[in-house]
């Protein structure tokens, strides 16, 4: 067991970290095939807090996308579909109860956009948002805080408060859940739980709350004004999207402007998976140390080994033994050593692997893991081969002994 802890250990840290960096890029593909992998999407990106204590009680905030960027990026070639989208940030409200949930203004193209699937109900259409009819659809989460003991559909919901502006909106349609939230580190597209949405239509939004929100903290006052929060822009080919994305950039002003970030899914995937082949490489590097003190305790051993065992080995050559049954004695000793530690480092690197999510989650966060075949194969492989490789010498010099001279050792 001394002797394979190297290669345990070396087995180990090769499949579990793989299984991290392999983590990583499922969930970057899994948010890449629900977002759409040919949308592009822009985002009004809020200023740095001011460190004056004087601006921060009366601060007038003006920033992201303006009506004129979403008009120019609708003159883009060879996309299906520009879609507006606006966070108003404003009171959700039932019977005077305020819930955690995201008032979006937007167009009825968003759902088909993001891939949203309903549950129930229906969509909003374009007739009822060129009539600013006062209709909404809410997310899986959305209807489970808001209304868990009885159906949403047909329910009114508040949106506001005196001070802003109201209005009430009829749920017509509830969500599918879809599982995509926040990134911890906003290096995705997304900045909010999209299941706990609640969609009306843009018209109606504009004109019932404008451009500009007030929020009234202790001692302090910020009025903010943003005319759109995203801009959902579907290109048809995936071919197309880099270069999308890059024409958009150009047209919002990207890199003068800082208050505007052009994201794509597909380049998320592809950053993904850039960073785990580096992350995957130095890990395995690292392993491979590990893998190779391992085999080198291993050969230290052997030699020892053949050293204590000279008087056996020359026994065996005076009965009859040839220098391969020698050497071929001690190659299975080093073989079954190593991969007996490869069989066990295999199964601590998968129980490892599988328990780093639920761990994560003990502490609030979250992370996915996925062990791959091809590490277990290559980590059994490579622990055969050290036991071969590292092995060798000391049975070649086991097989080299002079058989007299091994009878005569005490």
């Amino acid at each position: 067991m001394l002797t394979a802890l190297g290669i345990i250990f070396g087995v180990t840290a090769v499949i579990t970290m793989v299984a991290i960096g392999q983590g990583g890029k499922d969930a970057a593909r899994q948010q890449m095939e629900r977002l759409g992998a040919t949308n592009i999407v822009v985002t009004s990106v809020r200023p740095p807090e001011s460190s004056d204590a004087s601006s921060r009680t009366q601060r007038v905030l003006e920033f992201g996308l303006k009506r004129a960027d979403f008009d120019e990026l609708k003159t883009l070639p060879s996309v299906e579909a520009v879609v507006p989208l606006r966070e108003t940030r404003q009171r959700v409200v039932i019977d005077g109860t305020r819930f955690n949930v995201n008032a979006i203004a937007t167009s009825y193209e968003i759902f088909q956009v993001i891939n949203l699937r309903l549950d129930r109900g229906t969509f909003f259409t374009p007739e009822q948002e060129e009539k600013e009819l006062a209709v909404a659809v809410i997310g899986a989460e959305a209807a489970r805080q808001m209304f868990p003991q009885s159906d949403p559909i047909g329910q009114q919901v508040t949106l506001g408060s005196p001070s802003t502006g109201t209005l009430v909106v009829t749920v017509i349609g509830v969500l599918q859940a879809t599982g995509l939230r926040a990134d911890q580190n906003n290096s995705g597209i997304i900045g909010r739980d999209i299941d706990q949405d609640l969609y009306f239509p843009l018209s109606i939004g504009r004109r019932v709350f404008g451009d500009t929100i007030v929020e009234r903290r202790a001692g302090s006052q910020e009025r903010t004004t943003i005319e759109l929060s995203q801009v959902w822009i579907k290109a048809r080919k995936v071919e197309d999207v880099e270069r999308i994305a890059g024409v958009a950039q150009n047209m919002v002003g990207i890199p003068q402007r800082l208050d505007v970030t052009v994201k794509a899914p597909i380049e998320i995937l592809r950053a993904a998976e850039r960073t785990q082949l580096i992350f995957n490489i130095i890990m395995v590097g690292i392993a491979s140390l590990s893998l190779l003190v391992g085999g080198i305790g291993i050969m230290n051993i052997m030699l020892a080994t053949v050293t204590e065992r000279t008087r056996e080995i020359g026994i065996r050559r005076a009965l009859g033994a040839k220098q391969h049954h020698i050497t071929l004695q001690f190659l299975i000793e080093t073989t079954v050593i190593s991969l007996g530690g490869g069989l066990m480092g295999i199964t601590l690197g998968v129980l490892l692997a599988v328990a780093i999510p639920p761990a994560l989650l003990w502490f609030g966060m979250t992370f996915p893991t996925s062990v791959t075949t091809w590490s277990i194969l290559v980590s059994f492989g490579v622990s055969g081969l050290i036991g071969i490789g590292f092995g060798m010498y000391p049975a070649m010099r086991a097989a080299r002994m002079d058989p007299i001279e091994a009878l005569r050792t005490e």
